[in-house]
């Protein structure tokens, strides 16, 4: 035997230490947390604390704020996440690159660990995001500062596959997610429950609650517990009773750190505005953007295809700087390349709708340039925020027409917006227009999105709010169509109609005189600068249609001849004018009376409200196109048969009087609600009867066949039958007769390449085909012939 050993100490046995080691590791999170919850309720939120580590946070947000790097708080985040630790809903207001991402999502982290969230509790936290790339943006700040906590972490954006999202939305503690992707998920995923929500989190909080989201955001709101935490955060915070109204909450507290600032913009931020006319601004772009190749650039544009144009023309201009866009148009993919290049490019220039205008960090970005006035302050506040975070310098430009200076000057006044003008230096300002103008000759495509990005530039104008700084008639549009190449201004909708409409009440005698004046202006000789091309020559030919008429007499030649019914040409008319006939419509009329001067005209009933008049060749050829006659026709009543087989509408309105005779509404809403519940009630015993039965077939077959299985086991050979429905007969002309003997089973002998097991395996099987070789094949012939057998 060993000795025994002297000075050690026994181990305890495997499953005891564990568990203890776990009991103490258990009892020793209690305790964290009791002391972290004690430190959170005696928190000050009123006083000053300058790093993350006087706050109360828990071990694991520490680790992931000191692994990223987030040391001292800035101001937003000193005095928001105090009051968030403690539970109180929040209106964050700070400059733009302040950090108020960090603001919102520390306290998250906080609230569901003292909360011991598990991912069996269900979602705990929403984070909503007006674009996808913030969104995107803040789920990697959270994945960063959160990578010590068990939590799971969502992004929900569109984009991308529904069905992924479907299938892990239901494991998930935290979403970060847009408005429209989040209310998908709500109406169409079965597995996602939102009753425990904790908190809500709305980042640029006045973009959400704006008229573009404000549909799908009350419809969130509406799924959404009432008991929950709120905050609130934005550059441009809103106030509006309403907005606090419609999303319930409960005492907000306004934290506002910059309201009391002399400017709404950083203090490092500079900021320039140049006033250029409208045909002028490509030029000064490009200018620009030749001057500054060493510098990271963005541009702000109003549309998606002003930004392609722009991309587009400049990159074959080649101004020296590497060039980018991006706009809600592209596939998520190609945003997210385009974002991430832009990102780590040190010299770049990016052309951009306001989808890039909101949140997004950007870094080390020199310029920001308005190349499109703002729609409001707000939004100017929002687009220069791009450069100057986090204390960094920054510059900006914003160019306006000579008839948005004054206007959009006083809007940034209000919002203590410090800007002053600047002038670009004549020397370096070079013109693009001939350039522009050859390359849309050239090119088609090119001058189809010029066209597309005149139309919706100036739609983009006309549709604004605030008409003192936009007002579409002091545009110049024709210098604006000339400056990107275009042969002449498209032709916009809204400026036709409201044309019309001003030829529709211009009394007749100033429309003949200006009728006279537009034709004698017509009958003068163009300019001589001015280029006709032949297409001009062709539109302004006079009486293209003089050959008309005898073209219609040629082909009635060759078609069989009609009876005369009166419908004959005007030209055939002996009368100078043309007068609008006249159809009795009286019943006394005969059809022998004279009416008025001209042909009878031909009357149709049956197929509109009124019969037809078919009065002219106009009128007949009315009656072949189906679209036109579609408008003579009354619109169709979709009706139902009952058993008796009688029509009556699919949708019935009840009188009022007999709703009100049957009793109160809350009545017959109770009464429908206990025959709904009766009615439902059965059809789930029904439903419960039919799976029992079901079952019970299920299992009376298994057992039958289990027993079938068994026989042919024991005799050797499996009895078929046809199933449950199987033919009885078939089953008793099997069986032998009386006094014959039943043939006994030969067992066939054993062949080369079977062994006893194969031959076992092989018993119950039937109608399988056996090709029998005397002998173990030796020779090539012998393999060929068996191949053969095998084929056959």
């Amino acid at each position: 035997m060993a000795p025994p050993t002297i000075g050690r100490k026994s181990k305890p046995s495997g499953r005891g230490g564990k568990n203890d080691v776990r009991s103490l590791k258990r009892k020793r999170d209690v305790e964290d947390h009791i002391k972290l919850q004690k430190a959170v309720e005696e928190l000050d939120p009123k006083a000053e604390t300058k790093s993350f580590s006087d706050l109360p946070l828990s071990e694991p947000t520490s680790k992931g704020l000191e692994a990223s790097h987030f040391k001292t708080l800035t101001d937003i985040q000193s005095k928001s996440i105090p009051l968030a630790l403690k539970g109180k809903d929040i209106l964050g207001a700070a400059k733009t690159g302040s950090g108020k991402t960090l603001a919102f999502l520390v306290p998250v982290l906080e609230n569901l660990y003292r909360q011991k969230w598990t991912e069996f509790d269900g979602l705990g936290a929403l984070i909503i995001s007006p674009t996808r790339e913030l969104a995107i943006q803040i789920f990697e700040v959270l994945r960063k500062i959160g990578r010590y906590h068990t939590f799971s972490a969502g992004l929900v954006i569109g984009g991308r596959s529904l069905q992924e999202e479907q299938e892990r939305l239901g494991r998930m503690n935290i979403l970060v997610c847009t408005p429209g992707r989040m209310l998908q998920h709500m109406d169409q995923t079965a597995a996602f429950e939102i009753d425990n929500l904790q908190m809500l989190v709305m980042d640029e909080a006045d973009r959400i609650m704006d008229m573009g989201f404000s549909k799908a955001v009350d419809a969130i709101v509406e799924h959404l517990p009432k008991q929950r935490q709120t905050m609130l955060f934005s550059a441009t915070q809103t106030k509006k009773v309403s907005d606090l109204a419609r999303l319930s909450l409960r005492d907000p507290e306004y934290v506002a750190v910059h309201e009391a600032a002399a400017s709404a913009t950083p203090t490092t931020l500079q900021q320039y505005y140049v006033v250029t006319p409208l045909a002028d601004k490509l030029d000064t772009l490009f200018s620009f953007i030749r001057s500054n190749l060493k510098a990271k650039i963005i541009v702000f544009l109003s549309s998606g295809k002003q930004v392609r144009f722009v991309y587009e023309s400049f990159r074959h201009l080649q101004p020296g700087i590497p060039l980018m866009h991006l706009h809600g148009r592209q596939k998520q993919a190609a945003r997210l390349d385009i974002t991430a290049k832009f990102s780590s490019s040190k010299n770049s220039c990016i052309f951009a709708t306001d989808v890039v205008a909101r949140g997004l960090d950007f870094p080390a970005v020199d310029w920001v340039i308005q190349l499109d006035c703002p729609e409001d302050a707000d939004t100017y506040i929002h687009r220069v925020g791009r450069t100057a975070r986090y204390e960094r310098a920054g510059k900006a430009v914003l160019f306006l027409d000579p008839s948005e200076e004054e206007g959009m000057l006083k809007r940034l006044d209000q919002k203590k917006v410090p800007i002053q003008m600047t002038k670009p230096r004549s020397k370096k300002q070079q013109s693009i227009k001939d350039q522009l103008q050859n390359m849309c000759f050239q090119d088609p495509e090119l001058k189809y999105l010029g066209q597309k990005a005149f139309v919706s530039y100036t739609r983009s104008i006309y549709v604004q709010k605030d008409k003192e700084i936009f007002t579409i008639n002091n545009y110049d549009l024709e210098g604006y169509a000339s400056s990107m190449g275009l042969p002449g201004a498209p032709k916009i909708k809204f400026q036709k109609g409201d044309d019309s409409k001003k030829i529709k009440n211009t009394p007749r005698a100033l429309l003949s005189s200006d009728e006279d004046s537009d034709v004698e202006a017509g009958s003068k000789k163009p300019k001589k600068g001015e280029v006709r091309t032949k297409y001009d020559r062709m539109f302004e030919r006079r009486n293209q249609d003089v050959l008309s008429g005898h073209y219609s007499k040629l082909i009635a030649e060759d078609e069989p001849e009609r009876p005369d019914d009166g419908l004959v040409d005007a030209d055939e008319d002996n009368d100078f004018l043309s007068v609008k006939r006249v159809v009795p419509m009286d019943e006394d009329s005969s059809d022998d009376e004279e009416v008025a001067s001209g042909p009878v005209a031909k009357v149709i009933s049956g197929i509109g409200r009124e019969p037809i008049v078919v009065d002219s060749k106009r009128r007949e050829k009315l009656l072949k196109s189906k679209k036109k006659l579609l408008k003579l026709k009354e619109k169709g009543q979709k009706v139902v048969f009952d058993e008796d087989g009688v029509a009556h509408q699919m949708y019935e309105l009840e009188d009022e009087d007999d709703f009100a005779r049957r009793g109160t509404v809350e009545a017959q809403r109770a009464k429908f609600l206990q025959a709904e519940t009766a009615r439902v009630q059965e059809a789930d015993l029904d439903d419960k009867q039919l799976a029992k039965t079901k079952k019970r077939e299920k299992r009376e077959k298994k057992r039958l066949r289990e027993a079938d299985e068994k026989a042919g086991i024991v005799d050797g050979e499996a009895l078929e039958l046809a199933g449950d429905g199987g033919d009885p007969l078939a089953l008793l002309a099997s069986l032998p007769l009386d006094g014959e003997e039943e043939a006994p089973t030969v067992k066939r002998p054993k062949k080369w390449f079977e062994d006893d097991s194969d031959q076992e395996r092989e018993a119950p099987k039937k109608k399988r085909r056996l090709i029998e070789a005397e002998d173990e094949p030796e020779t090539l012939e012998d393999l060929e012939a068996l191949a053969a057998g095998l084929l056959q």
